[in-house]
């Protein structure tokens, strides 16, 4: 039980020290991803506005339906992201791995959408 409180207290300040930089540059939205033992989603987020501008989920019919898991799974949502950021004329973004550590899902998501056009 302890090991579990301790990689979780390990990630939050992971993520504090993520945001302590990102407070001075608010100028491109963030891209934030998060995991799940199962799933994976990422999501275009305008902190200025507060709003969310595009969004791609694991859960979703498109990805679900295809039969993927893990990794496959994650380049599919990477893509998937790339491509409605696109739409919303996002080009540019700050990637924010939500206190993960930067291999395995994250690392293949991130990966697909740079190959997909997305620059961070």
């Amino acid at each position: 039980m302890y090991r579990i409180i301790n990689r979780r207290k390990i990630r939050q300040l992971r993520k504090m020290r993520f945001w302590r930089r990102r407070s001075s540059d608010l100028t491109k939205p963030r891209l934030c991803i998060f995991k799940s033992s199962r799933h994976i989603q990422a999501q275009l987020i305008d902190d200025n506005k507060g709003t969310v501008i595009a969004s791609a989920s694991s859960v979703e019919t498109e990805i679900k339906s295809t039969g993927l898991r893990g990794k496959p799974m994650a380049v599919k949502v990477g893509g998937l992201i790339a491509e409605r950021a696109k739409k919303a004329g996002v080009s540019s973004v700050v990637f924010d791995r939500n206190g993960f550590t930067y291999h395995g899902r994250i690392q293949v998501l991130a990966d697909s959408a740079r190959e997909a056009g997305l620059q961070f």
